[in-house]
């Protein structure tokens, strides 16, 4: 069999390819050579070059991406899934198995599809050891510019080792080109619904999750290239507004013309529920403002702007301390959708009535949406069913994330049943999701409340975090070195990135033990640990007296020698940026990337401690020798853990 190469230049590709498809136009008709009785061994060799054939245009088109920082899992895959269907043609959807090695010395990679190929062989009446499979996948890997070798080992495990060189020149391309992302199929609609505080009520640390991971899902969406909508669903609508009117025109009854100083919408809501809780004239009044607000009589309309406006301003002090960027589109937004969703529903028989209400079951479960309530009243369920409607035919999404907390997973699993149900989209095409979180706990295991056992403020938790910051830089005397604008900074950094990375870096869908003593430890897997760790890397070309300009230059002309273990090490690690984002965007679980970067600082840390990158006299502190393929590896690290911080929101300083 003719052997191809997947990596060569444009070149000796378009020659290749015109060599074979002059070769396959012969062996179409073999009856004109001369050599009919070799027929099918000709259809078989002919099938053969049409394989390698595509491959090779495959590969050549992938040229134009390479500016992106390539998925070398994802890569490897490839390679060996063509060897896989080469190697065994008959076989229907084979396993496919490519995952980093987990010690060094078996190799870089592994592929353990063999095992598997085995049983599925046997259960087809083939016996067929792993061993025998490992060596005909490796039999039938193409020629590539990636892998060095791959060896098999015990019963049929392929030990895949990279090559140096084109891992090196890999690096190359980050320190060029910059973190680049891989590149992107197709450029999908992305929705992300999150935070979502009610109106009149402060934003409290419950909130904080949504806000947080809502947040960083955004940001990997959109380095990725997706069009990402970043959407507010607020809750402004409802019953509570005719109780928060009510109060309103009792206690400011002057406030169409006079603005009232609702300074502490926690404090007024409280006293508008406990008197909607203890009288009866107030509870039948606000069921009144309901209906007039429903009718969207203009007094009433006034007075529920003037209320939300006051919630805005609270909400977006939050917003621009943790530099969140959200639109707002409340329930109030889709109020006017939700007779037409409730018609839809009708028309097509999927409606019941039970003791006035209007129901709906999905498939498969056994508890239904309430579209219409006895009084005639819409529910959440019907402006979510209408917030989904026009997400999917007015805003054309093709991936819909919503994050909430877990305890409201049955009410999405509700939501997106319908949707399918009555056709508005099929999953297999369109995803739509719930991406569900634990709660807050405090260091006592139980909900995070405060001495008093109410919510906390989000407001007062972000206050906290300042000032602890501050007290943390001025027990390490950074106040003694720092501005007074960089201390300021480095406050802002640490408080924030603390709390937002003490957040991700828990597995979303558990709880999770808010500490600000852990949050703010140096050590370990925290974000002050990644921040003080980033500005030692970025500190050591500064230190050496090398300007930007010559660290451009010297990635261009310079390669990045790897023949240290600890250099080899920090190489693969960098580069496996890729394949992280791509695990996250499978299943939404931000914790992999704070894994990802704590590992990639302590691997760093090892490559700093073994390998000089710059080299001084012992008693002068002048510098000697510069080993610039060294410092690359700094700059290169340094620039994955750049996007990393980015992705989850973290702002790092200079000097800190």
């Amino acid at each position: 069999i003719r052997v191809i190469p997947s990596c060569c230049s444009p070149f000796i590709q378009e020659r290749e390819i015109k060599s074979l498809s002059e070769e396959i136009e012969k062996l179409k008709n073999p009856e004109n050579l001369g050599i009919s009785s070799q027929l099918a061994e000709l259809r078989e060799e002919n099938a053969r070059l049409k394989y390698r054939l595509n491959i090779l245009k495959r590969v050549s088109q992938s040229n134009q991406f390479n500016k992106n920082m390539l998925n070398i899992n994802q890569h490897l895959q490839k390679l060996f899934g063509d060897a896989i269907r080469m190697a065994f043609p008959d076989l229907q959807n084979p396993p496919l198995s490519v995952a980093p090695s987990q010690q060094g010395r078996f190799g870089d990679y592994q592929c353990n599809s063999a095992m598997a190929m085995a049983q599925m062989m046997k259960a087809n009446g083939q016996k067929v050891s792993p061993r025998e499979i490992a060596e005909k996948i490796v039999e039938n890997i193409p020629f590539n510019d990636l892998i060095e070798k791959a060896e098999i080992a015990g019963p049929g495990f392929i030990n895949i080792h990279l090559k140096k060189a084109f891992v090196s020149k890999l690096l190359t391309t980050v320190l060029v080109n910059g973190v680049q992302p891989p590149p992107l199929e197709m450029k999908k609609k992305v929705i992300v619904d999150f935070s979502s505080p009610n109106i009149a009520k402060e934003m409290h640390v419950g909130h904080l999750r949504s806000t947080i991971i809502g947040d960083s899902m955004c940001r990997l969406f959109e380095f990725l290239g997706y069009d990402v909508l970043r959407l507010n669903h607020v809750g402004d609508w409802g019953t509570q507004f005719g109780m928060l009117i009510a109060h309103l025109q009792d206690k400011f009854p002057n406030y169409l013309t006079v603005s009232p100083p609702i300074g502490d919408l926690q404090a007024f809501y409280k006293e508008s529920k406990k008197r909607f809780d203890s009288e009866e004239d107030f509870k039948k009044r606000a069921y009144q403002c309901v209906v007039k607000l429903q009718s969207k009589e203009p007094e009433f309309i006034k007075a529920w702007k003037l209320i939300c406006d006051v919630s805005r301003n609270e909400f977006q002090k939050v917003y621009d301390a943790l530099d969140i960027e959200i639109i707002e589109r409340g329930e109030s937004h889709y109020q006017d959708m939700m007779t037409d969703v409730v018609k839809e529903f009708e028309e097509k028989g999927l409606v019941q009535l039970d003791e006035g209400r209007k129901i709906v079951f999905p498939p498969g479960h056994s508890i239904p949406l309430t579209v219409v309530k006895s009084d005639g009243g819409y529910t959440y369920d019907t402006s979510d069913l209408a917030a989904l409607k026009q997400r999917l035919f007015e805003e054309k999404a093709d991936i819909m994330i919503y994050v909430t907390d877990s305890g409201q997973s049955g009410h999405f699993q509700l939501i997106f049943a319908a949707g399918q149900m009555i056709g508005w989209y099929n999953p297999a095409e369109t995803r739509v999701e719930h991406a569900g979180f634990g709660v807050v706990l405090g260091e006592d295991k139980k909900k995070f409340k405060t001495r008093s056992g109410d919510t906390v403020r989000l407001v007062d938790l972000l206050e906290e975090g300042l000032k602890r910051s501050m007290d943390k830089l001025i027990e390490k005397e950074r106040d003694k070195f720092l501005t007074a604008e960089e201390l300021t900074k480095a406050q802002r950094s640490v408080a924030f990135g603390c709390i937002k990375y003490a957040d991700l870096s828990h597995n979303r869908i558990n709880d999770y033990v808010f500490s600000f003593d852990k949050m703010l430890d140096d050590r370990g897997n925290t974000a002050a640990y990644l921040l003080y760790a980033f500005t030692r890397i970025r500190s050591i070309a500064r230190l050496a007296n090398i300007e930007e300009a010559t660290l451009r230059e010297a990635a261009q002309s310079t390669e990045v020698l790897l023949d240290h273990e600890k250099e080899w090490k920090l190489g693969k690690c960098i580069l496996r940026f890729p394949e992280i984002l791509q695990k996250i965007l499978d299943d939404l679980l931000l914790h992999t990337l704070c894994d990802y970067l704590y590992e990639l600082a302590t691997t760093f840390t090892e490559f700093y401690d073994s390998c000089y990158c710059v080299e001084k006299d012992r008693q002068t502190g002048e510098v000697v020798k510069v080993n610039m393929w060294r410092l690359l590896l700094c700059e290169a690290t340094a620039a994955i853990m750049a996007k990393g911080f980015d992705i989850l929101g973290i702002t790092p300083v200079q000097k800190m």
